[in-house]
């Protein structure tokens, strides 16, 4: 109480809350509007919370962030608007009290927890207080495809990076997993060996291979340890998430690395190879290149052999394409196997009629049997001697042979037209045993069609 005018009176100023613009107070939540609140602090009026200014979210709900009668801490940000009202925020009071947080945080090392309140391009962002950002590689150990999964989580993560003056909070949920999993994988590298084989999920996989998961500690197989066969890249292989079974080939403790094999697990094809085919073999290839210097052929998934260009063809080859090309499928005999140089030498030429064909199968205990190399099945008429064929002029399936303009010579322009047309001469033909004396006139015994042309000029020079 205080003396006005000789009278006692309530001192209402000294029951007013004393403070500044900038300044953190607390509050109780009186009235909840759509687009306000209002919140008693013991100030002559009650303070109003734009809704602008309630939380760090994009869009929010009022109901969702307070309700009537609950304690708030706020911060001043004017004492008198335009209007006269006190002007009050929720989200900068809290962010104050984060951002100190967060600060002894960062300076520790220590975890801070946040609820994940946006999926963006790139990463999550987390409700500290402030908003922090958590890149989609530093999310989990191994790289996560779809972030949606972590919305509404709670996540701890560790501030890698602080900027007051830009408001920035980067975070890495990764580096609070791999701490927690040191010692448990120190455990797994204690317990992996070469020659071990263990299951794990496929993390990552780039250009050079593939990126196994094992239980906290990530080993590499290597892409030339992927398969037997040949692979450009390790997409045509492995998939991410999936789930594969690989043998330990090699552990470096000291700098926590393990590489793994895939073809490993899987039956060696060169060992089908050496098994089942012996040199002089003849078994079923499909051309897979075709090169400068001869064609390679693939006898089983992952064995391929050299059809050297002097195995092509009985005949000089300038260009395998010429006999071959990429995606053929050919009988090949075996001429070398190299085991310890896993090398192959095939051929084209040498294969024979009527020899046995096996086709090499990856899941038959022996070789399949093939239908052998046919034979062409000509009949020996084809081959009969051409000098029993009958003259042009005596078979009767053959036109009468015709006179070329060449064959007449100067002289005959010189006959009568009725000498030069008479058809009996060409149509009596001497026999090919009475060739006439003159050599040049001779006809080849092996040619009928150049005797049967050869006749009615010599008829025309009678004339």
């Amino acid at each position: 109480m205080i003396e006005v005018d000789g009278e006692l009176v309530p001192d209402y100023d000294r029951t007013l809350t004393n403070f500044n613009e900038g300044d953190v107070v607390s509050g109780t939540v009186v009235r909840v509007d759509k687009d306000e609140i209002l919140v008693d602090i013991g100030y002559k009026s009650e303070g109003v919370i734009p809704i602008s200014e309630l939380s760090i979210r994009r869009s929010v709900n009022p109901d969702e962030e307070v309700a009537l009668g609950d304690t708030i801490d706020a911060l001043v940000l004017q004492k008198e608007d335009a209007d006269g009202r006190l002007i009050l925020s929720k989200k900068r009071a809290r962010f104050e009290k984060a951002w100190r947080r967060i600060e002894a945080a960062a300076e520790s090392g220590e975890p801070v927890e946040g609820l994940v309140i946006e999926v963006v391009k790139g990463g999550l962002i987390i409700d500290l207080g402030v908003r922090g950002f958590l890149p989609a590689s530093l999310v989990d150990i191994r790289r996560v495809q779809d972030l949606d999964e972590y919305r509404d989580q709670t996540l701890r993560c560790k501030v890698i990076e602080l900027n007051r003056s830009r408001n920035n909070v980067v975070l890495s949920r990764r580096a609070v997993l791999e701490e927690e999993r040191r010692e448990q994988r120190q455990q797994i590298l204690d317990r992996l060996s070469p020659g071990t084989e263990v299951e794990g999920v496929i993390s990552n996989i780039v250009d050079f291979g593939a990126f196994v998961d094992l239980d906290g500690i990530d080993g590499l197989i290597h892409i030339s340890e992927l398969s037997w066969s040949h692979v450009n890249h390790p997409s045509e292989v492995l998939e991410i998430g999936q789930t594969v079974r690989v043998k330990v080939l090699d552990v470096d403790r000291d700098r926590q690395r393990i590489s793994l094999g895939l073809k490993q697990t899987q039956t060696d094809p060169w060992q089908r190879v050496i098994d089942e085919t012996r040199q002089g073999d003849v078994v079923v290839g499909r051309i897979t290149k075709v090169v400068t210097f001869g064609a390679f052929a693939e006898i089983l998934s992952g064995v391929e052999g050299l059809i050297h260009i002097s195995e092509l063809a009985d005949h000089h080859v300038e260009n395998p394409r010429d006999v071959v090309n990429q995606g053929d499928e050919v009988n090949v005999k075996v001429i070398e196997i190299d085991p310890e140089r896993r090398r192959l030498s095939l051929s084209l030429k040498r294969v024979e009629v009527g020899d046995t064909v096996k086709r090499i199968e990856m899941d038959g205990i022996t070789t399949a049997l093939a239908e052998s190399v046919p034979e062409l099945g000509l009949s020996s008429e084809v081959f009969a001697d051409v000098e029993e064929e009958p003259a042009s002029g005596d078979h009767p399936d053959l036109p009468e042979p015709v006179v070329e303009a060449d064959a007449i010579v100067e002289d005959d322009l010189d006959q009568e037209p009725v000498a030069a047309a008479e058809p009996e001469p060409a149509a009596e033909p001497e026999p090919a045993a009475e060739p006439e004396p003159e050599p040049a006139a001779e006809p080849e015994p092996e040619q009928p069609a150049e005797e049967a042309s050869a006749e009615p000029e010599e008829a025309l020079a009678e004339e």
